[in-house]
């Protein structure tokens, strides 16, 4: 048998380890490899107790890695349904952890490979009442009611046996399930209509076969009750299916959006390829009004790409050389070549695609408590209706025995806890996918609930609130020279640095349009700035310290020098044949949506924090900008966690937005960590949020989508849970002393359809929701 653990510290804690195991009853010997967590057991005649052993292991720190499976399951309807389900699971050896889903009908299922398998796994689910892979095909059966029973038993005998068939066709699923339960000791929506049903066909059956032992005119049949209860729960779980069907409409739309050919080149000519054939390193062709097939960076030409079914933005974004473009998206002018670099499921729309499932699949903590009211609250009816029973049968009107099963049934059927299991789930689809549609990536249900609650978010500065890229600003020179040619002189003499201030400086002189010289001598003086020759000028650049040093008066430029700084701006003093000559600024520009995305925020009643290990000079600068609540200035990396954990410690709940490795740790101490998609995958996998493109807009639709969904998840469970409170009292007979109101089975069968109906289609109206962030 072969396990494999998280990690095994040394050769030493393998050697330890060993022997443990060869202790443990069954295990005859124990081989760990302390490298690969590897560890394999020889089990001896005597049965091995797995489950117990790997409870031993976890308690000694060893925590057992498995096979994550996930299996589609038909036939839940409920919170209890999962519940029944992730029990029976729990009880196969070898099975780790269970995590079922009703909303999308799967379970999500760790185990270890070597101690169980697929197929038992398939059959703890079926030996539960429930079908893996195997869909459901909802029909029913109308059976109309005798209006004139009388004496006429043979029409209530027919009546009754095609009552049986519509419990036995359509109705199977609910007794099987039902009967599952009862095994293990638990009950859940199909124990309730199970029970209804069935009582008020044996009831039936009975007044048919021997109306005898029922006083005189009470031997009356109610066949219609157990035919049509069926049919409306059957039909409101097509329904359902049909509701349901729409909540994954995001990730259709996202599934759509894939090419489904691309022409490459192959042997010097361009040929049409499925895009399933595309492989790394393949030269593609995009025309205009093309999809991008896989994702890639351009080789050559230029266009501009419409990426807003991808990151949520708008504006066509341009390409050329060296630019990455992204499978799915669409060109809109030129054509272009680029080399594809991930394919298949490692491209971004695939990574997308997966998260969203993922999302959708798990649960919040308000799921995890509905769970647990849900598997208290079926037995909790069977009691109230054994009790209505009781009481109609003991207190009740002629003929009491009637109204004593009638009751019963309808307190049964009324209580069907399928709007409460489905509430959360639901919303909780439809939120994911809307927030995937606005660029927005949510990996679990836990950070959605989580984003609604937040009282304060962080902004890293560099490439969260500020381009990441240093940009000229200003050109200040003195009287007798010109901007042009200090900048052009500037420019020439920073061609040859690698330093990104002087790349700024040389970008910045291009997009001015300026021709630069060649540069006949080139110093670089560390800390300082360069020296070089240009043409037949010689040109100092650096700060101010540099200058004093060649003995060059600066004072009147100290002043500009201040102002510029003071605006989060680096100025350089440019020297032309030992004359100063003016300054030359650059800076990390804000982004051009910053302040807006900022101000939305603050609308929110977010408090708004900016983390930088920039200098406090810097930082209030650009904090003063964009409107910063409050600045966090010159924290080193491996400070920014512990800044994170100090907020909180205030009693703050803390989003933190960065995209740097840097970030990654605190973006793990955060409440909720959210990724800019155009940072590092590193800051990308620590987060619970990304945002595919690099606007700071996507957090406000991320807090947007949060707290609309949980709006709707709320409106679901008052809905339900005024639903069942109302509803099983009205049936148990409690309005009929004052107002002579008694529920038929049949209006609580519809009622309960209908409310389950109600739920979804209340969570689809999400899909409507268009999240601010502009």
């Amino acid at each position: 048998m072969q396990l494999r653990l998280s990690a095994i510290e040394s050769r030493a804690a393998a050697d330890g380890l060993e022997s443990w195991l060869e202790s443990q009853p069954g295990v005859r010997s124990a081989r760990a490899n302390h490298r690969t967590g590897a560890v394999h057991l020889e089990v001896g005649p005597d049965r091995i107790q797995i489950a117990g052993l790997l409870d031993r292991l976890r308690e000694r720190g060893c925590e057992v890695i498995g096979e994550t499976l996930r299996l589609r399951i038909e036939g839940m309807h409920c919170a209890s349904c999962s519940t029944t389900i992730e029990d029976a699971l729990r009880t196969v050896p070898g099975v780790l952890q269970a995590d079922v889903s009703p909303g999308t009908e799967s379970a999500d299922i760790r185990y270890v490979q070597t101690v169980t398998d697929i197929p038992r796994l398939t059959a703890a689910i079926e030996s539960s009442g429930y079908r893996v892979r195997k869909p459901p095909y909802p029909s029913w059966f109308p059976v109309l009611r005798d209006m004139n029973p009388g004496p006429i038993r043979l029409m209530w005998a027919i009546g009754g046996l095609a009552a049986l068939a519509v419990l036995v066709y359509s109705g199977h699923r609910f007794f099987t399930g039902g009967w599952e339960a009862f095994r293990h000791r638990t009950a859940d929506m199909n124990t309730l209509i199970a029970v209804g049903t069935g009582a008020a066909w044996i009831y039936s059956t009975v007044a048919v076969a021997a109306p005898w032992l029922f006083p005189e005119g009470l031997a009356e049949p109610f066949y219609d009750v157990a035919a049509v209860v069926v049919t409306l729960v059957v039909l409101g779980q097509a329904l359902e299916v049909r509701a349901k069907g729409r909540t994954s409409e995001a990730i259709r739309k996202l599934l759509d959006l894939q090419a489904r050919t691309a022409r490459v080149v192959r042997d010097g000519r361009e040929i049409d390829i499925p895009v399933e054939e595309v492989e790394a390193g393949d030269i593609v062709v995009v025309r205009p009004g093309e999809k991008v097939p896989v994702d890639g960076v351009v080789l050559e030409g230029n266009s501009a790409v419409d990426e807003s079914m991808v990151t949520g933005e708008s504006i066509p974004v341009g390409k050329g050389p060296g630019d990455e473009v992204i499978g799915a998206t669409i060109n809109k002018a030129g054509s272009f070549r680029f080399r594809a670099t991930k394919v298949g499921k490692d491209t971004a729309l695939a990574q997308i695609v997966k998260m969203v499932r993922q999302a959708q699949g798990s649960k919040p903590p308000i799921a995890r408590t509905v769970d647990r009211v849900s598997s208290y609250f079926v037995p909790a009816v069977m009691i109230i209706a054994t009790a209505a029973f009781a009481v109609w049968y003991t207190f009740g009107p002629e003929p009491p025995l009637t109204y004593a099963v009638i009751t019963a049934v309808t307190v049964l059927i009324i209580a069907c806890p399928c709007a409460l299991g489905l509430a959360t789930p639901m919303s909780l689809m439809v939120g994911v996918g809307k927030a995937a549609e606005a660029g927005v990536l949510i990996r679990n249900g836990e950070a959605l609930q989580l984003a609604r609650g937040l009282t304060t978010v962080v902004l890293d500065k560099t490439g969260t609130i500020t381009k990441g890229q240093p940009e000229l600003t200003d050109v200040v020179v003195r009287e007798s020279y010109s901007e042009e040619e200090v900048l052009r002189l500037a420019a020439s003499a920073e061609r040859g640095s690698e330093h990104p201030l002087g790349e700024a400086i040389v970008s910045g002189a291009r997009d001015r349009g300026l021709e630069l010289d060649e540069v006949a001598a080139f110093e670089a003086i560390a800390g300082h700035g360069i020296s070089a020759a240009v043409g037949d000028r010689d040109v100092l650049l650096g700060n101010q310290r540099l200058m004093r040093e060649r003995g060059l008066e600066t004072s009147y430029l100290t002043e500009e020098a201040r102002r510029l700084s003071s605006e989060g701006k680096t100025p350089m003093f440019v020297a032309i044949d030992g004359e100063p000559a003016g300054l030359i600024a650059v800076a990390d520009q804000i982004k051009d949506d910053s302040v807006g995305a900022i101000r939305r925020l603050h609308e929110l009643g977010l408090e708004v924090v900016m983390l930088t290990g920039d200098n406090e000079r810097t930082a209030n600068a650009i904090a003063a900008q964009v409107g910063i609540d409050r600045v966090l200035a010159e924290v080193l990396p491996d400070q920014k966690a512990s800044q994170i954990a100090a907020l909180q410690a205030e009693g703050k709940t803390v989003a933190m937005v960065g995209d740097g490795i840097n970030d990654a740790p605190a973006l793990a101490q955060a409440d909720v960590g959210i990724a800019i998609g155009t940072g590092t995958d590193v800051a990308i996998e620590a987060a619970d949020v990304t945002l595919i493109g690099g606007s700071l807009q996507g957090v406000t639709r991320a807090v947007d989508v949060s707290k609309a969904t949980f709006r709707n998840i709320k409106q679901n469970l008052f809905g339900a849970f005024i639903y069942n409170g109302l509803g099983v009292p009205v049936a148990a007979g409690l309005l009929y002393p004052t107002f002579g109101l008694l529920l038929s089975p049949l209006i609580a069968g519809a009622a309960m359809a209908f409310s389950s109906v109600t739920v979804v289609t209340n969570a689809n109206r999400l899909r409507l929701y268009e999240p601010k962030g502009d």
